[in-house]
């Protein structure tokens, strides 16, 4: 949760992203991470990367801001 604070996200807007998720959204990433992008409620859009445990536990190890970029390129993809 350290980093999450690095980027000013709460661990509530993390949730959010994660929960709401939709395809093709959550990518799988190496190291057995997945990789989110989508808005919070209030529509801040931010990119979230979590692990899950063997219970399916979600821990966020990494969230930001989509950059200028990231945000056209989600755009694009929902339409």
């Amino acid at each position: 949760m350290e980093h999450l604070a690095c980027h000013g996200v709460k661990p509530e807007e993390a949730e959010d992203v994660v929960m709401a998720a939709r395809q093709p959204y959550p990518l799988e990433r190496p190291d057995d991470k997945w990789l989110v992008w989508g808005r919070t409620p209030s529509g801040r859009a931010l990119q979230i990367v979590f692990v899950l445990d063997d219970d399916d536990t979600i821990y966020v190890i990494h969230a930001r801001d989509l950059t200028t970029r990231e945000k056209q390129r989600y755009r694009r993809r929902r339409r």
